[in-house]
């Protein structure tokens, strides 16, 4: 648990899932700098956003790990997430402070938006994709006596960013930098003409992708590399095992589910399960899978990797681990997808892993499973395979 002071009170938060050797904080100054505005606490410019504003239906957008929602939770807010890893951190730092739970309210980015937002707080994702839909769904729910006040970073805030609630919202501001993090104002306009929401995308692949040749692929706003197929997943699919008829396959951290599609099409009648704690991506790897195989059974599934899989029960497991959680670089969540895997996989069974070379997965698979190879390789990437 990180201690958290602000103007609520003092906090105790942790982020999820917990890792006594996590250094990092499930908050920052960007949070800390939002919620001393919101108390009246003037900032570098003197302009304070007064507390008494914080009146009717508060919507907290893109929470990292609930440290906004929980300071906040007197207000009843609404938290809408993209992230499963969010939502359970903000449930177990809300029970841990003496919150009720059902003070907050916790929606995804896929759910509807509430009808009326009195107060939209926005923690500016890293994704702009994300954001731009988010405003698109929220703004009609905003009106002239609203506030919308953003919070980030000053490297997660650009001209870009401030564009996007200029178009979308209304007139938009930035306040001056506290310990490096800023505040955006923006002023909803009533009679903005917004232009339609680009969301979700759908392209079609090369026509050199084997069974994924020229296949409509769907992408939600917020899933990684939204308009094209990103060459390490693309190097995957080059080298893909067939799946063993009948088989149970999970497509782990599934994106926008291109790698479980191409499993399925290689060996129809296979089980495929696809898993990412990102709700956009599930949303996407679903409309990626129906897209092309209308008749094909799927489970969709938004979780923490494998953890609550049944030991045994799966015969390959295909992964292309992230290696970043937020804007920190880790191999935390990498680890545990491996370790998860290992467990979810019957004897036999095969955890494929595509990425970087200097990474070095290869050593943290062979300690894992005892042993690993290469099965295929290029100057920037590596496919290895573990076999349980």
């Amino acid at each position: 648990m990180n201690g958290f002071s602000t103007s609520p009170g003092d906090l105790a938060l942790d982020r999820f899932p917990h890792d006594s050797r996590d250094p990092l904080r499930a908050w920052d100054a960007a949070d800390a700098y939002l919620l001393r505005r919101l108390a009246g606490l003037p900032g570098p410019e003197g302009e304070p956003v007064a507390a008494a504003d914080l009146g009717g239906r508060v919507v907290v957008l893109g929470d990292r790990w609930g440290a906004l929602t929980t300071a906040l939770a007197a207000f009843r807010p609404t938290l809408v997430t993209d992230s499963y890893l969010t939502a359970e951190a903000t449930r177990r730092n809300l029970a841990a402070n003496g919150a009720d739970p059902d003070q907050v309210r916790i929606t995804t980015t896929q759910d509807a938006p509430p009808e009326r937002v009195d107060v939209l707080l926005v923690r500016v994702p890293k994704s702009l994709a994300l954001l731009e839909d988010q405003l698109h769904r929220l703004a009609p729910s905003l009106h002239e006596g609203s506030l919308v006040v953003g919070t980030g970073m000053t490297t997660e805030i650009h001209t870009s960013t401030l564009d996007l609630f200029t178009r979308l919202v209304g007139p938009t501001r930035t306040t001056l930098a506290e310990r490096k993090a800023r505040l955006i104002l923006a002023t909803p306009d009533a009679a903005l003409a917004r232009p339609a929401n680009p969301w979700p995308l759908t392209y079609a692949l090369p026509s050199d992708i084997g069974v994924m040749a020229g296949r409509p692929v769907v992408n939600h706003a917020g899933v990684f590399c939204p308009d094209r197929l990103d060459i390490g997943t693309r190097f995957l699919l080059e080298h893909l095992p067939t799946p063993p008829a009948n088989g149970h396959v999970v497509d782990l951290g599934c994106g926008n589910g291109v790698v479980g599609t191409a499993a399925a099409l290689t060996t129809p009648g296979v089980r495929v399960t696809f898993v990412d704690e990102s709700y956009p991506a599930v949303a996407s790897a679903e409309a990626t899978f129906r897209a092309n195989t209308p008749d094909a059974k799927a489970e969709f599934v938004v979780a923490d990797g494998l953890s609550g899989a049944a030991p045994a029960s799966v015969d390959l497991v295909l992964n292309n681990p992230p290696f970043h959680t937020h804007r920190a670089t880790t191999d935390t969540v990498a680890w545990r997808m491996f370790r998860d895997s290992r467990a979810a996989l019957r004897p036999g069974g095969e955890l494929w892993v595509i990425g970087n070379r200097h990474l070095g997965y290869h050593v943290k698979l062979k300690r894992l499973f005892g042993n690993c190879e290469v099965a295929a390789s290029n100057p920037k990437f590596v496919v290895l395979r573990a076999v349980r």
